[in-house]
C-alpha cells in the first residue's frame, strides 16, 4: 500500500475490524479511529513508518485487540487505558513508547496478552499487573525497568510466558514463582538480579520448557540429592550462563528433551562427566560450555554422542588431549583458546555440513590434512590461527567452495601458497601471517573478486612487486593489506595503488557501521541462538599484537613496513582517500614526504620512520590530517621546522627523533633564522600507508570512529540473539549490559 491511512475510515461507525498488517503504511495514524464505537480489533503491526500515539481513552468502546508491533508509535501510556475494559490483547512491542507504565494497566479484567517489549519504558514494574488474573503472556523484555520483580506477578496463575530479559531489575526472583503452575517460558536474562536461587523452584513447574537465567549475579543451587523419582520439568531450552556454577548441575541427569543448553561463563572445573554423554542424546541441538575451566571429556565416545547437534562451542577452557570430533550434523564448531595437542583428526573431514570451524589458539601439530581444503562445500570460515601446524598449505581447494575466511596465521607452515586458492571465489579474508612461507608476491590472488583483507606479514616473501598489466582489474575490493616483516624489494608498487579502488571510495561510509560477519545457516528454531559469526583480525607489528574483535567494513589500511622497498613514495598514494592506517617504516625509501599524503583526510596513523627521507615535513599534514592520532617520522634525514597546530600539537618528541636537521617543538632544538620559516607546499611524490604503531608515540587529540587504539579494545558483548516467546513476535534486541 505504501500510503497513509485514510482519515475517512474514522467515519465508518459500523467497522468492527481494522486489519492492516505489513501494508507499508506511513504517516500519522488518524486518532479518531480509536473512537469508533463498534471497533473490536485494530491490527497495524509491521508498518515501521506508521506513527501515532495513544490518546486519552475517556470514552467507552468495544476494543478487544490492539496490535501495534513494529510501528513507530511513541509517547507514554495514558492512565485512562483502564477504560478499555473489554481489552483482551495488547501488543505494543518494538515501538518507541517511553515513560513509566501506569498502575491502571492492572485494571483491565479481561486482558490475556500483554507485550510491551523493546521500548523505552522506565521505572518499576507495576505490582498491579498481578491483578490481571486472566493473563496468559507477559512480555516486558528490552526496556529500562528497574526495581524488584513484584511478588504479585506470582498471582497470575494462568500465565504461560513471562519475559523480563534485558532490563535493569535487581533483587531476587520471588520464591513463590513455583505458584505459576502453567508456566512454560521464563526469561530473566541480562538483568541485575542476584542472590541464591534454588533450581528446585523451577523444576517443580511441570509444564516449564524454556528457562533462561543468564547474565545476572545468581548463585544457582542444584542439590545433588534431587529425587529422580519425583516428576520434574522436562526442559527444552535452558540458559545458565554466568550463574556461578562450580559443577554440572545434577538435575541435567534427568533431562531427556533438551535442545539448547548454555552453561558458558561459569566456574565449572575438571572433566565433563561421563553421564553428560547420555543427556538428551537424540534431541540436543545447541551446546555452549565456553569460558569455564574444563580439562576434557570423561570416557566419551570418539565422536561426541549428540546425534543432532548443530552448534558446539567449547572456547576458552583448558581442554587437553586430541581435538574432539563432533557429530556429522554439526554446523558451528569452535574450540579455540584451549590446550589441545596432537594432529588434526581425519574424522573432521567427514563433517560435510560444517560452516564454521575454529580451533585457533591451541597446540595442535603436524600438517593440515589435504581433505580439510575440500571436505565441505558448506564451509564458510576456517580458522586455525596460533597452533604448531607445519608443512605446506593444502593444495586441494575445491572448485565451487563457499569459503569466505581463511586464517592459518601463527603456525609453522612452509613452501609456497598453492594456486588452487584461486578457486575460493567468495573469499573475503585471507591471513597467512607469521608462518615460514617462502614465495614471491602472489599477484594471482588479485583475481579473487571479493577479497577484502590480505595478511602475509612475518614470512619469507621476497622479490619485487611488479606492477599489474594496465588492462588488469586486480584486488577490486581489497582495503586492508599487511605485507610487513618480509623481504620484498624494489620500488613501491604504484600500479596496485592505482587499482585499489576500495581504498579510494568506500561505499556506505556515511551509513551506520557495518562489520564483517557471517550468518550461520543453522536449521535451529531456538531462542537465544547466535545467528552471526563476527570476523576478527590480529595484526602484529613491532612485537605488539593489535586485536580487532570486530572488523568494520570501512576500515582501510596498508602496512609495507620492515621490508627492503626503495625509491620514492609515489604521488598516487594521495588517491587512496579512505585510508585510516599507513605504514612504510623500516625500508630504504628516499626523497621527500609527499604533500599528497595530506589528501588522506581519514588518516589516523602514519608511520614513515626508519627510512632515508629528506626535506621538510609538509605543513599541509598539520592542517588537513585532522584525525591523525599517531605519527612517526623518526630516524630519517628530515630538516626544517616541525609544523605546528592541529594534531601536531599532540605528538611527542619521539615522533621526530633521529632527524638531526629538524627543529622546533616538541624537540628541544630551536630553529635558527634560516630554518624558522616553512616552505611552500611540497611538490614531491606521496607516501604509503600501514599498520605499524609504537604506542609511546600516540597523539591524544581527536580521533575518528576507527581510532587507532581500537586494536587494544577487547569487546565482550552478548551476541545479538533472538529472544522471542513465539516466532510470530519478532524481537529487535538492544543490548546494553556488558559482562
Amino acid at each position: 500500500m505504501a500510503s497513509p491511512i485514510p482519515s475517512v475510515l474514522a467515519n465508518l461507525s459500523s467497522l468492527t475490524t481494522l486489519y492492516l498488517e505489513s501494508c507499508g503504511l506511513q504517516g500519522m495514524f488518524p486518532l479518531a479511529i480509536f473512537r469508533l464505537p463498534n471497533l473490536e480489533t485494530i491490527w497495524l503491526s509491521h508498518n515501521l513508518d506508521l506513527t501515532g500515539y495513544l490518546l486519552e481513552f475517556n470514552f467507552s468502546n468495544k476494543l478487544k485487540k490492539l496490535a501495534l508491533w513494529n510501528t513507530s508509535f511513541s509517547g507514554e501510556l495514558p492512565a485512562s487505558i483502564e477504560n478499555l475494559s473489554s481489552l483482551e490483547f495488547l501488543g505494543l512491542g518494538h515501538c518507541n513508547f517511553s515513560g513509566s507504565v501506569p498502575s491502571t494497566l492492572g485494571n483491565l479484567p479481561n486482558l490475556k496478552f500483554l507485550d510491551l517489549a523493546t521500548n523505552s519504558f522506565t521505572g518499576s514494574v507495576p505490582p498491579t499487573l498481578g491483578n490481571l488474573t486472566k493473563l496468559d503472556t507477559l512480555d516486558l523484555h528490552d526496556n529500562y525497568f528497574t526495581g524488584f520483580i513484584p511478588s504479585e506477578l506470582t498471582n497470575l496463575t494462568q500465565l504461560t510466558a513471562l519475559n523480563l530479559l534485558g532490563n535493569m531489575l535487581h533483587g531476587s526472583v520471588p520464591s513463590s514463582i513455583s505458584r505459576l503452575e502453567k508456566l512454560k517460558f521464563f526469561d530473566c536474562d541480562d538483568n541485575r538480579l542476584g542472590g541464591i536461587l534454588e533450581m528446585d523452584a523451577f523444576l517443580e513447574l511441570k509444564d516449564l520448557q524454556y528457562l533462561f537465567l543468564s547474565l545476572n549475579n545468581f548463585y544457582l543451587v542444584s542439590p545433588d540429592n534431587s529425587n529422580a523419582t519425583s516428576p520434574q520439568a522436562q526442559l527444552v531450552d535452558i540458559g545458565l550462563r554466568h550463574c556461578h556454577l562450580r559443577e554440572f548441575p545434577y538435575f541435567l541427569r534427568n533431562q531427556h528433551r533438551l535442545q539448547l543448553l548454555d552453561l558458558s561463563s561459569n566456574n565449572i572445573k575438571g572433566q565433563i562427566p561421563q553421564w553428560m554423554s547420555k543427556v538428551s542424546v537424540e534431541t540436543l541441538l545447541f551446546l555452549d560450555l565456553s569460558n569455564n575451566s574444563l580439562i576434557g571429556f570423561d570416557d566419551f565416545p570418539l565422536v561426541l554422542p549428540w546425534s543432532k547437534l548443530q552448534y558446539l562451542k567449547l572456547d576458552s577452557n583448558i581442554l587437553r588431549g586430541s581435538l574432539p570430533v563432533p557429530p556429522l550434523s554439526t554446523v558451528f564448531y569452535s574450540i579455540s583458546n584451549n590446550s589441545l595437542n596432537g594432529e588434526i583428526p581425519q574424522l573432521l573431514c567427514n563433517l560435510s555440513s560444517l560452516s564454521i570451524l575454529d580451533f585457533s589458539y591451541n597446540n595442535m601439530s603436524g600438517g593440515i590434512p589435504v581433505c580439510l581444503s575440500n571436505f565441505s562445500k558448506s564451509l564458510l570460515v576456517l580458522k586455525v590461527r596460533s597452533n604448531q601446524l607445519d608443512g605446506p598449505i593444502p593444495s586441494g581447494w575445491a572448485t565451487g567452495n563457499r569459503l569466505k575466511m581463511i586464517d592459518l596465521s601463527k603456525n609453522k607452515l612452509q613452501e609456497k601458497i598453492p594456486k588452487s586458492l584461486m578457486e575460493c571465489k567468495m573469499l573475503e579474508y585471507l591471513d597467512l601471517g607469521n608462518n615460514q612461507i617462502r614465495d614471491a608476491f602472489p599477484s594471482w590472488l588479485g583475481s579473487l573478486p571479493e577479497l577484502n583483507i590480505l595478511i602475509l606479514s612475518s614470512n619469507a616473501f621476497y622479490g619485487r612487486m611488479e606492477n599489474p598489466k594496465l588492462n588488469l582489474n586486480v584486488f577490486p575490493k581489497l582495503r586492508i593489506i599487511d605485507l610487513s616483516h618480509n623481504r620484498f624489494n624494489g620500488t613501491l608498487p604504484w600500479g596496485y595503488f592505482e587499482r585499489w579502488i576500495s581504498m579510494k571510495n568506500l561505499d556506505g561510509k556515511n551509513s551506520p557501521p557495518k562489520y564483517m560477519l557471517e550468518s550461520l545457516d543453522m536449521r535451529i528454531n531456538l531462542m537465544h541462538v547466535p545467528r552471526d559469526y563476527d570476523y576478527s583480525m590480529t595484526i602484529t607489528n613491532k612485537g605488539m599484537e593489535m586485536k580487532y574483535p570486530k572488523i568494520i567494513r570501512t576500515l582501510a589500511a596498508i602496512d609495507f613496513s620492515n621490508n627492503r622497498f626503495d625509491g620514492e613514495i609515489p604521488k598516487l598514494i594521495g588517491k587512496l582517500k579512505e585510508l585510516h592506517l599507513l605504514n612504510f617504516s623500516n625500508n630504504n625509501l628516499v626523497g621527500g614526504i609527499p604533500v599528497a599524503i595530506a589528501k588522506l583526510t581519514n588518516l589516523e596513523s602514519l608511520d614513515l620512520s626508519e627510512n632515508k627521507l629528506v626535506g621538510r615535513i609538509p605543513m599541509e599534514l598539520s592542517t588537513q590530517l585532522t584525525f591523525l592520532s599517531f605519527l612517526n617520522v623518526s630516524h630519517n634525514r628530515l630538516t626544517g621546522l616541525i609544523p605546528g597546530g592541529g594534531q601536531f600539537e599532540t605528538f611527542q618528541s619521539s615522533s621526530f627523533d633521529g632527524n638531526l636537521g629538524l627543529c622546533g617543538k616538541p624537540l628541544l632544538k630551536e630553529c635558527s633564522s634560516n630554518s624558522g620559516s616553512l616552505p611552500p607546499p611540497s611538490l614531491t611524490s606521496s607516501g604509503e600507508f600501514g599498520l605499524d604503531w609504537k604506542v609511546v608515540l600516540f597523539g591524544y587529540g581527536c580521533g575518528s570512529l576507527f581510532g587507532v587504539v581500537i586494536g587494544h579494545v577487547v569487546i565482550k558483548k552478548k551476541p545479538d540473539w533472538f529472544a522471542n516467546t513465539f516466532s510470530k513476535f519478532p524481537t529487535r534486541r538492544r543490548r546494553r549490559h556488558v559482562l
